[in-house]
């Protein structure tokens, strides 16, 4: 059973704010507005998702199109987060993003619900809205890593990719390894908390699950499933985005333009 948290105890949990805060001071590492902030902007934004959640989870109202409505909000924001770290310059990267992160959302939940959990109904909010955003919080990240990458790495070889497109190579030859390379710093964070689950560190959900009372073997089998939900999402996030990316390098002549 999860022990509740009242209003003296979330005090007591800022005091862990206040002591890192302490802590900057004292080492004049300048982030006490940053780390004050960041924990402003967390309690406030938990407390309004808790209060929209307590809605969406109202087992007399539960609505399809409400829980439509949340995932495709936490979309629309991990989308412009993602093109906004990629690149500022590309020009019409939003969408080509969006529909990446889209495409990985649907095939990765419908996969999970349809075969593995099949909850019923089909948009129960307590499935759909904790392994959306699990899935697009980590598409966001991977894509965002890979995606810079290889904008970056493009950028930085062009004399390299101009030689190999003078020698006959095809666009997606020229730049090949540069996308590889960039899957693979997009998949990093998640293989390697893989690797290390249950060893190191006990992950999130699993840490929850044992905290609300589900017996361990439950809760490890859940973050089975969640770690292996998530490997496929990376895998298939950064592929179409940096699929995308590749083909706003060129121009219609095979010519390597900047981005």
């Amino acid at each position: 059973m999860l022990i509740p948290l009242d209003f003296v105890d979330l005090g007591w949990a800022v005091g862990m704010v206040a002591i890192a805060i302490a802590l900057s001071a004292w080492q004049g590492l300048g982030l006490e507005g940053s780390i004050a902030l960041a924990a402003g902007r967390t309690a406030i934004q938990l407390t309004l998702v808790g209060y929209l959640l307590a809605v969406v989870f109202d087992p007399g109202g539960k609505n399809p199109w409400l829980v439509l409505a949340v995932v495709a909000f936490m979309l629309a924001t991990a989308s412009v987060a993602t093109s906004n770290i990629i690149s500022k310059k590309i020009k019409n990267l939003l969408p080509l993003v969006s529909g990446a992160i889209l495409i990985t959302t649907a095939l990765t939940l419908g996969y999970t619900n349809l075969l593995i959990l099949q909850p019923d109904p089909w948009y129960a909010p307590q499935y759909a809205v904790p392994l959306a955003a699990m899935v697009l919080g980590n598409a966001m990240n991977a894509g965002a890593i890979a995606g810079e990458r290889l904008v970056s790495k493009v950028n930085s070889s062009q004399l390299e990719i101009e030689t190999h497109l003078s020698l006959g190579a095809t666009p997606q030859q020229a730049i090949a390894q540069y996308r590889k390379d960039a899957i693979k710093a997009g998949l990093i964070p998640t293989l390697n908390t893989m690797t290390v689950a249950g060893i190191v560190t006990l992950p999130g959900t699993m840490t929850g699950l044992l905290l609300s009372g589900v017996s361990p073997l439950d809760a490890a089998s859940y973050q089975i499933l969640i770690a292996f939900l998530l490997a496929l999402a990376t895998l298939i996030a950064t592929w179409l985005i940096t699929e995308g990316l590749c083909r706003k390098f060129f121009n219609k002549d095979a010519q390597l333009i900047n981005s």
